[in-house]
């Protein structure tokens, strides 16, 4: 083995430790946020969350960085849609099943692309949807349906994200783009976005908490779920086929049910166990069949 394949392999190694590392962290924030949510409202706490992500980012937009402000800001309108969905919904449902289900975006994708952009899913993708179906009917009680608010509202953030995938792709398409500056855009407009309509509620937003549970919470999503995990992912794409990632980061949903039994003591079901084991055999398998 010459000492070129050898530093390859480690590399390769490396990127998929990483990916794990990122699939954890992800998996876990819903559990943090809902955590998070116990001290601070939904909308404070993702202007908290998001403001504090858009100044540290904000040196990016100097120079070529500016370029990121016209896609940026309709699809941080988009991602200001996912995270109102998502948080409340987690706000209103298991962080368990907040995982399995917004992983579903990746069996929406396909489908939305050919709802906007013309391009006719492969029959192939059929039994993942059948998969997601039968695995979301399992994980919201089967005979005994308890589909609430919650998980409607984590469905609908998985359907939005699928179509914020398809907008982000056209938008950045024939342009050159720095990711932390586009980052930074969307951030902004998530953060100064729901404190713009926090501040328009009745009574508006109330004094941050200070509680030291909500800000380790809230530093851990912005430094770990997003600045490390944005960083990490797109590294790894250069160095790792897309196929191992789509694999590798197909975990996430695993890692966050775990995270909400063992640490936040959630009940699942050995039915709910098949349900979601089922939704991230068919994410996984959306991500195979579009390779």
């Amino acid at each position: 083995m010459t000492t070129l394949t050898a530093s390859r392999i480690r590399l390769i190694h490396t990127s998929d430790l990483l990916l794990l590392l990122v699939a954890l962290v992800w998996g876990t924030s819903y559990g943090v946020a809902k955590q998070a949510l116990d001290f601070y409202p939904v909308l404070g706490f993702l202007a908290v969350r998001f403001c504090i992500t858009f100044l540290l980012l904000a040196p990016q937009l100097r120079g070529a960085g500016r370029a990121a402000l016209r896609p940026g800001l309709p699809s941080g309108l988009v991602m200001l849609a996912i995270f109102l969905c998502e948080t409340y919904g987690v706000a209103h449902t298991s962080a368990s099943n907040a995982a399995f289900l917004i992983s579903l975006c990746v069996v929406f994708t396909p489908f939305v692309e050919w709802a906007l952009l013309g391009q006719r899913p492969a029959a192939r993708l059929l039994p993942a949807v059948a998969l997601s179906l039968l695995g979301t009917w399992l994980l919201s009680g089967g005979v005994d349906l308890d589909f609430g608010l919650g998980d409607a509202l984590m469905l609908a953030a998985a359907l939005v994200r699928a179509f914020g995938v398809c907008l982000i792709r056209r938008l950045t398409a024939d342009s050159q783009v720095p990711p932390l500056a586009f980052t930074a855009v969307q951030t902004g407009v998530v953060g100064f976005g729901c404190l713009l309509i926090g501040s328009l509620l009745p009574g508006g937003l109330p004094p941050l908490p200070s509680a030291p549970a909500f800000w380790l919470g809230s530093l851990y999503l912005v430094l770990f779920a997003t600045l490390f995990a944005f960083y990490v992912q797109n590294w790894a794409l250069g160095r790792s086929s897309p196929t191992r990632v789509s694999l590798l980061m197909g975990s996430e949903p695993l890692f966050g049910a775990l995270f909400a039994v063992l640490w936040l003591s959630e009940q699942l079901s050995l039915q709910a166990w098949v349900g979601g084991l089922l939704i991230v055999a068919a994410t996984m398998w959306t991500g195979l069949s579009r390779r």
